[in-house]
Order: structure tokens, then sequence, then C-alpha cells
């Protein structure tokens, strides 16, 4: 084993365990996959509080930390921070031969990992809304015969039926097409941002055909996705962080009237604190 390879199997131990990820698997992924190819070329921009840093190298060891590598240093986009990802992949943790949605591809780093995970039987279908990085994106994942790069809004898109949504833009409310296109024991993970600070992860599960079981990860902070922003959800959103506990989440419920029970309410969906409850007709 060389150094590069060496430092990039320890920064995968390394993040899993920042994460209090244990399961293996996320760790091959992230030892597997190589940072390098998904970032351009160095000396690369590494963001520290509302600037930038330069490496002043080529190295790509430098790349295997808990850091956050600028991509467009302009809007401010990043390859975001390998623990947080590391958390919320392993929340969702993607089977083998399952099939994933990606919401915000980026240069395609981390939907490499996603394919990693569901392995040569799933696919990953990675929305990214930028026409640049989606070319990029397409480029660096070439050798990923599984993976499908779509340049288009997954707001707009016809999509399929999928066991995995990730999405790594920040939204101010739980689009319903996302919820509509969840298989039954799927599984959506997206940030719950507001427009004045940062927001949490979300972790909704499917299940059964109107249940869905719902808890925040973490606190997070995401560039924003265009088409999921709302000024209206962002104050419920912000006032909900305020003012309730976020571990008290347990459900997530579409339509009808908010109970004494709602964390939050958005416009067709509520976050509640009780347990999930579904129609007594739904099919398991």
């Amino acid at each position: 084993m060389n150094s590069l390879e060496a430092q990039r199997r320890f920064y995968a131990r390394f993040i899993a365990a920042k994460a209090g990820i244990s399961e293996p698997r996320i760790v091959d992924a992230f030892g597997s996959i190589r940072r390098e190819q998904f970032v351009g070329k160095g000396p690369w921009s590494i963001q520290v509080g509302d600037g930038y840093i330069s490496t002043d190298t080529d190295d790509p060891t430098v790349l295997y930390q808990d850091i956050l590598v600028g991509l467009d240093l302009q809007q401010e986009i990043n390859n975001g921070q390998p623990s947080l990802h590391a958390k919320c992949i392993g929340a969702a943790l993607p089977q083998a031969n399952e099939v994933v949605l990606q919401v915000g591809a980026g240069t395609g780093y981390y939907t490499a990992v996603l394919a990693h995970l569901v392995g040569p039987a799933g696919r990953v279908y990675a929305y990214e809304i930028d026409e640049e990085l989606a070319l990029h994106a397409a480029r660096n994942l070439v050798q990923f015969t599984t993976v499908t790069v779509h340049r288009e809004s997954a707001l707009e898109a016809n999509l399929p039926s999928a066991n995995v949504i990730y999405v790594c833009a920040g939204a101010t409310h739980v689009p319903l097409m996302w919820l509509d296109a969840l298989a039954i024991g799927g599984r959506l993970v997206l940030p719950l941002t507001t427009n004045e600070g940062p927001g949490c992860m979300l972790q909704v599960t499917r299940q059964s055909a109107s249940a869905y079981a719902a808890r925040i990860l973490c606190p997070a902070w995401f560039i924003s996705c265009i088409g999921a922003r709302c000024d209206e959800s962002s104050r419920v959103i912000a006032d909900a962080l305020e003012t309730r506990s976020t571990d008290k989440v347990r459900s997530l419920r579409r339509g009808g009237d908010a109970d004494e029970t709602a964390w939050c309410v958005g416009e067709g969906w509520w976050l509640s604190t009780a347990e999930p409850a579904g129609n007594s007709d739904d099919s398991e």
C-alpha cells in the first residue's frame, strides 16, 4: 500500500469515527474513492470560515482531511465536508442492488461513494442543475456504468421509484414529489435550511403508503436548492429550530390538519413528535 492509499484509508476511518459511523461498508466506500479525481487540479482552495486558503500544493494527500474543497468559489460551491456526508450517507445506508436518486451531484464525488455502496447491480440517478458542474460530474463518473447524470432539476424531472433519495442542497420544505418517489422502506435524507442561518439534516423513512418515520440527524448548512426555497417555510423552520428540541421529531405527516404534536408545519406536510401513523388500508 503506497502512502496516498494509506492516507485515504486512514481518512475514511477518521471521518467515519468522527461521524459516529461504525458500518464497515461506509469506511470501505470512502477509502476506495479517489477524491482527487473529483475536485480538479491542485493547488486547491479550502474553505475556512467565510473565505478560502490555498493548499499551495498539488499533492493529493492534502485532500484526505475533513475539509471543504472549493469547486466554484464565486458561487461558494464546495465539495462538502466528508464527515457530514459520512454521517448522512450512513443514515440512509444504501444497500447492494438498490436505486438511489441524488439531488445536487456537484462534480460527482459523493455520487461515486453512493455507487460504490449499491454495487454493480444497483443504480444511481444523479441530478445537477448547474450545467458546468453536471458536465464535470459526467466526465468524472464515466467509469461508473451504474450512474446516470441528469443535467436538470430533480424538482422538474420524471423521477423513478427509489430506495434512497440523497439531497445535497438546502431546501426550506420537503418536496412532496420526492416523498412520492420513495419506495416502501425508502429513505430520504435532505438538508432543511433557513435563509438566515444553518438548518438541520432530516431523514424520512417511508414505512407504508402513507406512514413516514422521521428524525433530525444533526445541524447542517448547504448551498440552496433552486426551486425548493420559500421565505415563509424558512421562517417556520427557523422558529422550530430556535424554540423546539430536534430530538423530539418522530414522523412526517402529509395533508390533514396539524395537531398538538406538530414540530413544524409546512404546505401539505408537517413534522410531528408522535410516532408514524398511516391509514389502516396501507399495504406494507
